[in-house]
């Protein structure tokens, strides 16, 4: 890894961060397989340098769009680590009362602005979201976060279409994982990379190793201040890879286990970016070791909240369907 001027703190907080969302989706991964989560159940495990190295350079007011596999893009951003698991676990204080489950999660209170089940569909989404903040007078970046799979959407071609026509402030940020559930990108993409598509909507195209936080950081900070500043959207490809199936349970058998020892033995983004930290004397193993514990401390808590908490009632099963409104008595 390359050097950085990021401060100590602010590299601890990144490898805290990536170690927390590993730690939350191997717990829910295995609630899942004991039958405690229903659902669909999309993991991200050895894609955590994507999600922190996306989600550190945006500011608070900064909004996210991601899709089916963004648990860590939500813990990244801000949101309630309790209140998610809670959701995973169907029980009401989750923050879609436990009712929307692992692909519909959304915290418009740390900006994110919904996890789509429909493939590609944030693509549109997100240039609303970007819409209404330019109509508001406000300045806020919004993040599209996308698949390789989705890249071959239409309506992510139409997103970006829309976007650089009216010059939003997007950053589309496809995480390439190598596999659109079982067919490889490098069969799906006739071209170079999915990066080099932005030619065709006149904007920026750059594809780095999604597994190096730190580039990931630097390349989606640089992203970041140039929309901000008024230069439109872009599209930035992250390369990186899956540990698990596409869903929770799938057999795999479509990849070479060779395939994904190399992976986890060569390229794990948690494991290198410690390395990194101890070889350049910012961190001391131990320092490194307690950050560890508190995470583990984080998802014990989580699970702690999880149990004291009810399962939605029957009562609530027609709630939040329509919006009320709250009219004035006498006026129609």
């Amino acid at each position: 890894m390359e050097q950085t001027k990021l401060s100590k703190d602010m590299l601890e907080k990144m490898y805290f961060t990536m170690v927390e969302i590993r730690k939350f989706e191997e717990n829910i991964g295995a609630m899942y397989q004991k039958g405690l989560s229903y659902g669909g159940l999309h993991l991200a495990l050895g894609e955590e340098a994507c999600a922190v190295g996306s989600m550190f350079p945006l500011r608070k007011e900064d909004k996210i769009v991601t899709y089916h596999r963004g648990h860590g893009h939500s813990i990244a951003k801000g949101a309630d680590v309790n209140k998610m698991l809670a959701e995973l676990m169907s029980k009401a204080t989750g923050y879609c009362k436990g009712r929307g489950g692992s692909v519909h999660l959304m915290d418009m209170g740390c900006g994110q602005y919904g996890s789509q089940g429909i493939v590609g569909a944030q693509a549109t989404v997100a240039g609303g979201v970007a819409l209404a903040g330019r109509l508001k007078g406000e300045k806020y970046v919004t993040m599209c976060l996308f698949g390789d799979g989705a890249a071959n959407q239409g309506q992510v071609h139409e997103g970006m279409n829309i976007a650089a026509v009216l010059k939003l402030p997007v950053v589309f940020v496809c995480i390439n994982n190598g596999y659109a559930v079982s067919t490889p990108s490098n069969y799906s993409c006739p071209a170079e990379s999915i990066a080099c598509r932005s030619v065709g909507y006149g904007m920026e195209g750059i594809k780095v190793d999604g597994n190096n936080v730190l580039v990931v950081y630097d390349t989606i900070e640089k992203a970041v201040g140039k929309t901000r500043s008024g230069a439109g959207p872009c599209l930035i490809e992250l390369t990186t890879y899956r540990w698990h199936g596409h869903y929770a349970g799938d057999p795999c058998l479509y990849r070479d286990k060779n395939e994904v020892t190399w992976w986890k033995e060569n390229k794990d983004p948690i494991k290198n970016f410690k390395d990194y930290l101890i070889q350049n004397k910012i961190s001391t193993e131990q320092e490194l070791s307690k950050l560890d514990q508190k995470a583990e401390q984080v998802i014990r808590e989580a699970n702690a909240f999880v149990d004291a908490s009810s399962e939605p009632s029957y009562d609530e099963m027609f709630s939040d369907l329509y919006y009320e409104a709250n009219v004035q008595e006498g006026v129609k």
